[in-house]
């Protein structure tokens, strides 16, 4: 049986407001949902104007988003994981630290938008816009990035680690290739001449030793290194690696893992 109180009878409801008679639109929806946070979490807001909102921190995990308009909304902080943003417009808003993990951001326009910071693991950024886009501490890592334009985006301290890059605009970086990589960072931490060191736990220890990032900065040489001074080890390993081989592998991995993958690559390579 329901505990709740029981609902007006129909001669005791009001009969005035601002949605009486008619169906509210999804803009007015999200209007009243703004000042009523907590609501947010899975809500039909698609094709919504909250351009300008004020949703810091907002829950917005799973929220339906498409084509809704967020441009120069205040998202900081905010929970969008899971949420469907496909088409919307985010350009210049404030995304730092918000958490975008799993979100569907295909084709969204995040031109200047700030993602400093932000959670956007296995987020789906196919054909998006960020040019220009703040990305710099972004984790990223699993993100589909085919075909997005990066042009003048902020990477620096980005995690690009197994990110989809195919297709995407990095301009106006100069990313180097290294010919046969894995062959060749296999030739220096398993050869003698000199002796390398694959060590995972940092991206740089000396000359002779370095994680796989940090091996394909090297092995890339001054280029690899103004890249690197440029957005930061882990994007410029991810970058230098994806631009030589099409892919890019997992920069946490253990260091047996990280070997074991790399000797199998080498031996496909060689």
């Amino acid at each position: 049986m329901p505990t709740g109180p029981s609902p007006l009878p129909a001669a005791d409801r009001p009969e005035s407001g601002p949605f009486f008679g008619r169906r509210p639109t999804a803009t007015e929806i999200a209007a009243v949902l703004v000042k009523h946070r907590a609501w947010l979490d899975g809500s039909d807001l698609s094709g919504a104007d909250l351009s300008g909102a004020d949703l810091g921190g907002a829950g917005l995990s799973g929220a339906d988003l498409r084509r809704a308009d967020l441009s120069g909304a205040d998202l900081r902080g905010a929970d969008l994981s899971g949420a469907d943003l496909r088409g919307a417009d985010l350009r210049g808003a404030d995304l730092s630290a918000a958490d975008l993990s799993g979100a569907d951001l295909r084709v969204a326009n995040l031109r200047v938008a700030n993602l400093r910071r932000a959670d956007l693991r296995r987020a789906n950024l196919s054909g998006a816009d960020l040019r220009r886009a703040n990305l710099s501490g972004a984790d990223l890592s699993g993100a589909d990035l085919r075909r997005a334009d990066l042009s003048g985006a902020n990477l620096r301290g980005a995690d690009l680690s197994g990110v989809d890059l195919r297709g995407a605009d990095k301009a106006p970086l100069e990313i180097p290739i290294v010919n046969d990589l894995d062959a060749a960072i296999h030739a220096q931490v398993c050869g003698t001449d000199p002796p390398g060191t694959l060590n995972m736990s940092q991206w740089h220890t000396c000359e002779t030793t370095h994680c796989r990032a940090g091996w394909a900065i090297h092995l890339a040489g001054e280029a690899g290194r103004r890249l690197e001074d440029a957005v930061g080890a882990c994007a410029a390993g991810a970058l230098i690696y994806h631009a030589s081989t099409g892919r890019v592998p997992d920069f946490y991995a253990p260091d047996a893992d990280a070997l074991a993958d790399i000797c199998q690559l080498a031996e496909v390579q060689s």
